[in-house]
């Protein structure tokens, strides 16, 4: 059994390959965010842990790779935006893969909140078809968070398939306390 101490990094690509368009975008700041020393968030990247695949790779050889930095990742972060698509790309893949094979944990991250209180229809209208199907029949573990650096920070800390005790997730819509959000600075 493979080492699995990795966050591996989901979003949909929204069809290109500029990093500064679409979901392309929040992957990138996630990597400034690990990356530079003012910023406290500190995660192994299970992307940058296997060969890369270059755009002109067949699927099959993509999702091979995928599957190689899955089998050695202990949580999904999952990065959920108003340009993530239903039924698009590999997205779908990769949450079917990670919940029913890996079973993996899933740090939901939705971008343009400060806070998620709960799990209501405008955040279930972003979901990808393989989550909604997932966290419908129960299937996935999941905790809902905002793209946020110390939200992100404390999920993957806490949320792995390493968990023990107060840090299992058990359901597919947590959230964290207002409590929580208190503590971290965040504002409604």
């Amino acid at each position: 059994m493979a080492y699995r101490n990795g966050t591996y990094v989901a979003f949909d690509g929204n069809g290109t390959t500029n990093p500064t368009q679409g979901d392309l975008k929040y992957y990138g700041l996630l990597r400034s965010w690990n990356k530079l020393s003012k910023y406290q968030l500190d995660f192994s990247d299970s992307h940058l842990k296997t060969y890369q695949v270059k755009d002109s790779s067949s699927k099959q050889t993509l999702q091979k790779r995928l599957l190689e930095r899955m089998k050695n990742s202990k949580n999904m972060l999952l990065i959920i935006s108003d340009d993530t698509n239903f039924d698009r790309g590999l997205l779908n893949f990769e949450i079917e893969k990670a919940v029913d094979y890996y079973k993996i944990p899933l740090i939901i991250a939705y971008t343009g909140y400060n806070a998620i209180w709960g799990v209501d229809n405008e955040l279930e209208n972003k979901w990808p078809k393989a989550l909604k199907e997932r966290i419908i029949n129960g299937s996935a573990k999941c905790i809902h968070i905002p793209f946020k650096e110390k939200a992100i920070m404390c999920a993957i800390s806490r949320f792995s398939v390493h968990s023990t005790g107060d840090d299992i997730l058990t359901g597919s819509k947590h959230c964290y306390t207002k409590e929580t959000y208190i503590n971290w600075g965040y504002t409604n």
